[in-house]
């Protein structure tokens, strides 16, 4: 029987590839290293590894006789204090899956970065494949950092070892079934009337699923040491916000000051809404993201790999139903 190794299982984007795979591969059992995988247990089609990618011995025993691997396994948080977690768990963990696809022989991996390693800046350019590692641009955000190391030590591996690894660099996800928010909380936010102003700077959103197909693609199509970005429509902030709005009824902020103005207000909603008791959650490293522009060029994937994506006026309703639905709160 074939096994694929998955990491990462249990998250946003990992979720969907599972029920991807069960739809193309249907005869493969597929194998779950992850510390609690509760959401999996029962399905027959699934088989369950405790265990964490940070540590090399679970890693190497869970890959054991797997001919495919998706590299998932990360954490999703713009809290700069949380660095060294964030290098353990992309790097240490990038460094454990390389060893494992190394020992056991195993045919292909793909390996899941994030657009950001490349495609963003403080000028409204879509970038692709071809540009350099934004360092200077996202220096104070370990998230990023540890992404781009991650990916060098992966393109390493396969230009020192020959390793078959594939990396694929998803934009913002969007989409149903982030129970954790780790990439639709902006959309809450918003619904929460937490977002006040308009940020002056823009994004690239693409459907969860579309990603999940695009992993599989890169499985099938992607040629080793090759990077895909996977993203949709670029749009301004302004352009994604009239578009949330317009699906939820909720009516748009006004006003777009630079970011140094934002930073200064949330500054000063952070202490004084606590005095009648309530919460400003937009953290400072959000708004300093909001004022660059994440855009990137896909078409590398769309001709290689036959990556496409849906509507993506039907990825913010849904995303919005699926918000709505797990939060009474936020129901009209």
């Amino acid at each position: 029987m074939k096994i694929i190794l998955i990491t990462g299982s249990t998250g946003f984007l990992g979720r969907h590839l599972i029920e991807q795979l069960k739809h193309e591969e249907p005869e493969a059992r597929l194998r779950l290293l992850c510390r609690n995988g509760t959401a999996f247990r029962g399905d027959p089609q699934c088989e369950i590894v405790k265990g964490d990618v940070t540590r090399a011995e679970d890693v190497l025993n869970a890959a054991a006789g797997a001919s495919e691997a998706y590299h998932l396994a990360g954490i999703v948080d713009r809290d700069p204090k949380l660095h060294w977690r964030l290098y353990q768990t992309h790097v240490g963990g990038t460094r454990h899956v390389c060893e494992a696809v190394a020992q056991h022989g195993i045919g292909k991996a793909v390996f899941v970065s994030s657009s950001g390693t490349v495609a963003v800046g403080r000028e409204p350019i879509e970038r692709d494949e071809t540009w350099g590692y934004a360092n200077d641009v996202v220096a104070e955000w370990p998230y990023y950092l540890s992404k781009i190391f991650a990916e060098k030590l992966a393109f390493w591996y396969v230009s020192q070892h020959r390793l078959p690894i594939v990396v694929v660099n998803p934009s913002l996800l969007l989409g149903p079934g982030d129970e954790r928010e780790s990439s639709t909380r902006d959309v809450s936010l918003y619904m929460e009337g937490q977002i006040k102003v308009i940020p002056t700077g823009g994004l690239n959103i693409v459907d969860v699923r579309d990603a999940a197909a695009g992993l599989t693609a890169a499985m099938r199509r992607g040629r080793t040491g090759e990077r895909y970005l996977l993203g949709g429509p670029n749009w301004t902030f302004r352009e994604w916000i009239h578009r949330v709005a317009k699906l939820t009824g909720i009516r748009p902020p006004q006003m777009e000051p630079p970011a140094s103005v934002s930073l200064w207000g949330a500054r000063f909603l952070r202490n004084v809404m606590p005095l009648v008791g309530k919460e400003f959650k937009l953290d400072e490293p959000s708004i300093k993201m909001s004022a660059l522009y994440w855009y990137c060029n896909s078409e590398k994937a769309r001709r290689e790999l036959g990556f496409t994506t849906r509507d993506p006026m039907t990825t913010l309703r849904d995303t919005i139903d699926d918000i709505r639905l797990r939060n009474p709160a936020l129901r009209n």
